[in-house]
């Protein structure tokens, strides 16, 4: 039997499941299984599947019909061109964090950069690979995080430049930073509910609620920057779409200048961002 032989079995399987592409999942648990690109499937549709082929991405698609998500099946992300380890003990990442690399890399190379609550490290080990003569701190409060985070960085190549540190928000800290970043949970508790049955599920609920209004995270940072971030540094975070008159609120009171809310692909509010002043 043949994956394109296949297909319309599998479709079928998956047809209750919510997704914005079936095909496309089938692609990727697919490809896992077989060992190659999702990218080059097409060339392998008609390539004749052993049994245990067919056991493996059988066994992929019932955990797909639990509703799990297709990255925390395969335990990898894509993100900025780099793939990234993922379980369930970490945020899975999403595209609309790019938002937030995209503004980073705005600035140019920074010396000193640190990411608050970096689950997975995307943030912080991405710009450590972008920037390689960059320092780079990533802090979490859940060891488990961190664990998937010391992983990635070994795997991307950046274990020389980067320091891990379990720490809630600044406790454990020391020194100062050109550019700090976080995407803190932001989810208020009165929308949990509304959230996805996947993100409720299979994201760990420390990663995306503060169990208050979703702002508590946002009153931390501009409250504790002014010790660690040098003057005319930045602080950039990622938000809830609904967010950005409050968080640049927030940021305005604890003295930033030059704050601005920038929109993800989809136009939403997604990152604000400010600049230190001590005067």
């Amino acid at each position: 039997m043949t994956l394109q032989e296949w297909l319309p079995d599998l479709r079928d399987r998956l047809s209750r499941v919510p997704s914005d592409d079936t095909m496309r999942d089938i692609r990727i648990l697919a490809a896992h299984a077989m060992g190659v690109s999702p990218s080059r499937m097409t060339l392998h549709m008609h390539d004749e599947l052993s049994d245990d082929m067919v056991k493996h991405i059988s066994l992929l698609v019932d955990a797909r019909m639990l509703c799990t998500p297709v990255s925390k099946i395969i335990q990898k992300r894509s993100f900025w061109g780099r793939e990234f380890a993922v379980d369930l003990d970490v945020l899975d990442p999403r595209p609309d964090t790019e938002t937030l690399i995209a503004a980073a890399l705005d600035l140019g190379a920074q010396s000193r950069v640190l990411d608050l609550g970096t689950g997975t490290g995307i943030i912080g080990l991405t710009l450590a690979a972008e920037w390689p003569n960059a320092e780079v701190v990533c802090t979490d409060i859940s060891e488990k995080a961190l664990a998937v985070a010391k992983h990635n960085k070994n795997a991307l190549g950046v274990a020389d430049k980067v320091t891990l540190l379990k720490s809630d928000w600044f406790e454990a800290v020391n020194g100062q930073f050109d550019l700090i970043l976080s995407n803190p949970p932001y989810i208020a508790l009165d929308e949990w509910d509304d959230l996805d049955f996947e993100v409720r599920t299979f994201d760990p609920r420390l990663a995306l609620t503060d169990e208050a209004d979703g702002l508590s995270a946002y009153r931390t940072l501009t409250q504790h920057v002014g010790l660690h971030l040098k003057t005319d540094g930045h602080l950039m975070v990622e938000i809830g779409h609904t967010q950005g008159s409050a968080v640049q609120a927030l940021f305005n009171s604890a003295g930033f200048i030059q704050i601005k809310c920038l929109p993800d692909m989809a136009g939403r509010d997604r990152v604000v961002k400010g600049v230190w002043s001590t005067q």
